[in-house]
């Protein structure tokens, strides 16, 4: 008996595991779905359908276009039906096959089934005129208002948008910049800007399919109501009052069951281009805007109720309509009544809380930022972009330059206003290390003596930040004076903006970070898969690659080739783990770069030389202790130290003098203790060797650093 049991319901678990077998096919993979019911509308245009089945699909396009209008009204944004072009198209699709099925029954057989019937005989009442003109109504509401409408809406809405894209991507990087938010939120910030500009680019064109639609009814209605009634007189054998009534009732009932899907769709494209982005959803936003202020409210209820007494006027439903308007206005001035209580109630509350001290969350007071500007009073001005503040937008230009220049892109700069500065005061800060400050002037111009200007100006005198020229904040009505009498003159922004790339430029070891160097090695990725795959702690470690790369940007060589840097560090790691060493092997590597950086137009690389007397005696003070290598001094005495800085310094005079940037050329063994002997005193002087240029460079020699005296050439 147990056995019959087991017998008699094995056949349902097996149709039960066929059912899950297909369901779990279907919404495992969505692409069948969809590609099965494309498939099956075109079919609609071939195969023939009987009765039943077409009051089946005709259900379900009902029941498709009233789901889609509700969708419509529950949307915040438009974005959140971004497929609804497609959408429009495929139920645009779907009803032309509908119509096509439909009309090869009514030629065919006289019918189309109960749906077509029904609807036919409800709008007709046996007045054949009138059901004409509802059909004709409602094609042309469908055409004429809410397609034109929707179509010219969602063109101007893409032009619009794609004219305002530029100012929102600006938008959005000032916000990257001044930290408001993170990278990932800029991504899809952006991604969103795209996409919107798609939708409605979108919806411009898909909203020609239902215009189409709309005119394929007209003309099918046409077609069914001529050939249907020659058919039933010449094939079927009717008469004509009776091939009248029945295919007039078939082509109206026909073309109210196309057009009413088709003029929910219509409705609800119409919604959705006119939807702006919104925290809420339609429904709460016109309870909100309609009834915010109970005065307008109160005045219709008057106004209704005045025309409800005029004579000639039905009473009764002005009166209605006046006694809805005035008690939803009573209801909304109660609920501001209590909504103004509770916010004093609370205005005190949060006075309590207010003297109380604030505790800053613990993650905020640990948090150090890699880059900080941090502006006086009268800078805010600069950042400001209603007062004509374009801060924001320099310093994205000032990532963008670097990221170009040195290859690496600097985090975000976040600038606070500081009220103990002085009103004109700016520091600048890497880490929450003060490494600048200076003041600028908004409401003047910075006027700076290259050399060539004549004479002295009224005004503040001060030192330019960046190169210590000296330098004159002068009014605006004195700019053209001082640019005929031979000075540059700068706007306040520009001061800053220059003093802040300069400061990044020698800061940038700093600020790359052993994450900052995996990201980079993580970008090459796909197009160096063999090159990153054979890095290893074992082979090479991030730390090793981190502390050479800073080695390099110490001092200002680019590391944008860095497919070349990690080839040169993974052949010469396995001979030396000392990172001084490899940083030469690698600037060895990079020589071509090395010489377009120094080099002038003409190709000539102008330098100070270092005397072989000094390149012998700091080889000697290497090899006698290797741990002076550390050291600023290398261990000479401090009457040569200062003979060589009096030295060098006379040769940077002279080589700017003639406009090139101070370069010192030596020996490859010494010139890396050399440039960090320098360095503190000498930031903007340049060290290089001879063997790390390429052989066809050409080298000018315009003086020579000595240990007694410089030696002109």
């Amino acid at each position: 008996m147990a056995n019959n049991k087991q017998l008699a319901l094995e056949p349902n678990s097996n149709q039960k595991l066929m059912q899950n077998r297909i369901l779990g096919l279907f919404t495992k993979n969505p692409d069948l779905l969809l590609a099965g019911g494309v498939l099956v509308i075109m079919g609609l245009l071939l195969i023939p359908l009987p009765p039943f089945l077409l009051d089946m699909l005709l259900t379900v396009n009902i029941a498709i276009s009233v789901l889609i209008i509700l969708i419509s009204l529950y949307l915040r944004s438009p974005l959140e039906f971004s497929s609804f072009p497609t959408i429009l198209l495929l139920t645009t699709l779907f009803r032309l096959g509908l119509n096509v099925a439909s009309t090869r029954l009514i030629l065919g057989q006289g019918y189309a089934g109960h749906i077509i019937q029904a609807f036919g005989s409800f709008v007709i009442q046996g007045n054949y005129i009138v059901g004409v003109i509802i059909f004709i109504i409602l094609v042309v509401i469908n055409f004429v208002v809410i397609i034109k409408g929707s179509s010219r809406i969602a063109e101007v809405t893409a032009r619009f948008t794609l004219d305002a894209l530029p100012g929102k991507q600006m938008s959005i990087d000032a916000e990257l910049n001044a930290g408001y938010i993170d990278e990932e939120t800029a991504r899809k910030k952006r991604e969103n800007l795209s996409r919107e500009a798609d939708f409605f680019g979108s919806m411009d064109g898909a909203s020609k399919f239902i215009r189409g639609d709309a005119i394929a009814g007209i003309i099918i209605s046409v077609i069914n109501i001529l050939a249907g009634f020659a058919i039933g007189m010449l094939q079927l054998g009717m008469d004509i009052s009776q091939s009248i009534t029945t295919y007039t009732i078939l082509t109206i009932g026909d073309g109210l069951v196309s057009q009413i899907p088709s003029l929910l769709i219509s409705v609800s494209a119409g919604l959705v281009v006119t939807r702006s982005a919104s925290a809420n959803q339609l429904d709460m936003e016109l309870g909100k805007q309609f009834g915010a202020k109970p005065k307008p409210l109160m005045i219709v209820a008057a106004m209704l109720l005045f025309i409800g007494i005029l004579p000639g006027f039905p009473f009764f439903p002005f009166f209605l309509l006046a006694i809805t308007f005035g008690g939803i206005a009573y209801i909304r001035i109660q609920s501001i009544k209590k909504e103004k209580v509770a916010e004093i109630q609370g205005s005190d509350i949060q006075k309590i809380e207010e003297t109380k001290p604030a505790e800053p969350p613990v993650e905020e007071i640990l948090k150090v930022e890699p880059v900080e500007l941090e502006l006086g009073y009268n800078l805010i001005q600069l950042v400001d972009e209603n007062q004509g503040g374009d801060l924001f937008k320099r310093i994205t230009n000032i990532r963008k330059q670097l990221a170009q220049e040195l290859g690496l892109l600097l985090p975000p700069v976040r600038i606070r206003d500081n009220l103990q500065l002085d009103p004109e005061e700016y520091v600048v800060k890497i880490r929450n290390i003060e490494i600048a400050r200076n003041k600028i002037y908004p409401n003047r111009l910075l006027a700076m003596n290259p050399g060539t200007g004549e004479g002295k100006l009224d005004g503040l005198q001060v030192t330019e930040p960046v190169f210590g020229l000296p330098a004159t904040w002068i009014q605006y009505s004195q700019r053209e004076s001082a640019e005929m009498r031979g000075f540059t003159v700068v706007e306040a922004s520009t001061v800053l903006n220059t003093h802040l790339t300069e400061l990044l430029k020698r800061n940038a070891d700093k600020l790359l970070t052993r994450q900052d160097v995996k990201k980079l090695i993580d970008n090459l990725e796909s197009s160096n898969k063999v090159l990153i795959d054979e890095i290893s702690q074992e082979n090479l470690p991030i730390s090793t690659i981190q502390k050479v790369l800073q080695n390099l940007l110490i001092e200002g060589i680019p590391i944008r080739d860095l497919p070349l840097i990690l080839e040169s560090l993974l052949d010469y790691y396995k001979i030396t783990k000392n990172t001084d060493v490899l940083t030469e092997y690698v600037r060895h590597n990079l020589s071509e770069s090395i010489k377009k950086l120094y080099q002038d137009d003409n190709g000539v690389i102008h330098v100070i030389a270092l005397d072989p007397e000094i390149e012998d005696m700091i080889t000697q003070a290497l090899q006698s202790n290797s741990n002076m290598a550390l050291t600023t001094t290398l261990g000479l005495p401090p009457a040569m130290i200062t003979n060589i800085h009096k030295s060098l310094s006379n040769a940077i005079d002279e080589l700017s003098i003639l406009g090139y940037m101070p370069v010192v050329i030596c020996s490859a063994q010494v010139r890396p203790y050399f440039f960090r002997m320098i360095h503190s005193q000498y930031p903007m002087v340049n060290v290089i060797s001879y063997t790390e240029l390429p052989a066809d460079s050409e080298i000018e020699v315009h003086s020579r650093v000595t240990q007694r005296e410089m030696v002109a050439q």
